[in-house]
C-alpha cells in the first residue's frame, strides 16, 4: 500500500479532521474516537512515517510545542493527574501517540460519570466510555478548544 493511502486510512479511522483540536504544520491533535478516559486523544504526524526515527528535528520541535498546549488544555478542561503517551504502531503503522489522561476518581462531563478503569496501573485502552452518546466527542473537542 502506498504511503498517501496509508496516511488517508489512518486519518479516516481516527477521524482526525472531524475531531481535530489543534494542529501545527507537522502534527495534529485530535480527540480519540474511543474514550478509555475522558479527553483521550491522538497526536499524529501529518505526513506518513513508519518509524519514529523518521521524524525530523523541526517536527520534533513542533511536537514539543503542541504537547505543551495539549497538556495545559486537558488539565484546564478535565483536571487529570498524569498523562500516558502510548506509541504502539502495531496495527496502524504510522507515527502517532495515543494520549490517555489519567484520573484518580470520577469525573463529570456531558451529564455522565467518567472513570479511569485502569488507575493506578496500565490504561485500559480497549475501554470506550459513553460511546452511545451522540455528540459527546464533539463536546470533548469543544471543551478542549475553549480551555
Amino acid at each position: 500500500m502506498d504511503e498517501s493511502r496509508m496516511l488517508a486510512e489512518f486519518r479516516t479511522k481516527f477521524q482526525v479532521d472531524q475531531l481535530l483540536v489543534a494542529a501545527t504544520p507537522a502534527w495534529s491533535w485530535s480527540v480519540r474516537p474511543a474514550q478509555p478516559t475522558l479527553g483521550a486523544g491522538v497526536l499524529s504526524l501529518n505526513r506518513h512515517a513508519a518509524r519514529f526515527s523518521d521524524v525530523t528535528a523541526v517536527e520534533m520541535s513542533e511536537l514539543a510545542e503542541l504537547v505543551g498546549a495539549m497538556e495545559k488544555a486537558v488539565k484546564e478542561a478535565f483536571g487529570y493527574q498524569i498523562i500516558n503517551y502510548l506509541m504502539l504502531m502495531m496495527v496502524d503503522h504510522h507515527v502517532h501517540f495515543h494520549v490517555i489522561p489519567r484520573y484518580e476518581g470520577v469525573r463529570q462531563f456531558a451529564g455522565r460519570e467518567w472513570l479511569d478503569p485502569g488507575w493506578p496501573g496500565f490504561p485500559a485502552l480497549a475501554e470506550n466510555q459513553h460511546a452511545d452518546l451522540d455528540g459527546v466527542l464533539t463536546e470533548i473537542r469543544e471543551a478542549l478548544r475553549l480551555a
